[in-house]
């Protein structure tokens, strides 16, 4: 029986050994790097918060931090358990290159905009020649007609 009861146990014993190594160990290993990179924050450090936030830490307190944040410089107070992640300068260049990218895109359309008006001011610069040669052929013809007329009657 105990032999049979051993037999039953082992696959179970065997799962639960594989799920510590492939599930609860890293996961202990990637919590202890995420409190110690929040233990690790310092003032002029740029920081991501978990609600999508970039900012540059201006103060730091035993709890919370106090982070700057926009072109107006607007300081925000935020607890340390918030924080997502430091950015490094190379993450930093490829955030400001993606806002780059983003800026650019917002100014095609008034590129495009400003083409198109100038496409349409051209066509209607044509429209108006085209109505002025209308315009002095319908006289010419008026002419011929007038002319046309005088010779019937003679």
């Amino acid at each position: 029986m105990s032999n049979q009861m051993l037999g039953t146990f082992i696959p179970l014993i065997l799962l639960i050994v594989v799920m510590y190594f492939l599930i609860i160990r890293p996961q202990k290993r990637r919590e202890k790097e995420v409190n110690r990179m929040r233990s690790n924050l310092h003032v002029g450090d740029e920081i991501i918060t978990i609600g999508g936030i970039c900012g540059k830490i201006v103060k730091t307190k035993e709890d919370s931090i106090v982070i700057q944040v926009g072109a107006d410089k607007t300081k925000f107070e935020m607890m340390r358990w918030s924080v997502s992640k430091v950015v490094d300068s190379v993450e930093q260049k490829d955030i400001k290159k993606d806002v780059a990218e983003e800026e650019e895109t917002t100014k095609r359309p008034k590129r495009l905009k400003k083409a198109a008006e100038e496409e349409a001011a051209a066509v209607e610069e044509t429209a108006d020649e085209a109505a002025e040669e209308a315009e002095a052929v319908e006289a010419e013809a008026e002419e011929v007609v007038e002319a046309a007329e005088e010779k019937v009657e003679e």
